[in-house]
């Protein structure tokens, strides 16, 4: 059977997202993701680090995780970018359905303090 790109994230709960400071350096986030339509997606706070990092360089790294990190497989090269609108409100549904209860208190926390959300589209 042929591997595909996304094989490695299959039942996994957390994606190790490595982004790119303008000095090169790696950032690692362990971050809450699903796969739509051969994409992985991550949804953030829209004013975070990463936002900002990926707005000027695309290019990403990505691994299975344990929530604090630790690397469960290898990593995998991609590009990153903002998700449309309508991607976004598609994430948002998997998300609940993935992560139930845990999303919806960790996001009515986030929402109350008057952050709003961004999604990232990575392709692998």
């Amino acid at each position: 059977m042929k591997k595909e790109p996304l094989d490695p994230f299959i039942g996994e709960s957390y994606l190790n997202l490595a982004t790119l400071r303008k000095d090169g350096k790696e950032v690692h986030t362990p971050v809450w993701f699903v796969q739509d339509n051969g994409l992985l997606f991550v949804r953030t706070i829209g004013d975070s680090g990463k936002v900002k990092r990926i707005r000027n360089n695309p290019a990403v790294r990505v691994a299975a995780c344990e929530v604090d990190g630790r690397l469960r497989g290898e990593w995998i090269p991609g590009r990153a970018r903002l998700a449309t609108a309508a991607e976004a409100e598609r994430v948002d549904r998997l998300l609940d359905e993935k992560y139930g209860e845990t999303k919806r208190a960790f996001e009515a926390k986030t929402l109350s303090q008057g952050l709003a959300y961004t999604v990232i589209a990575i392709q692998v």
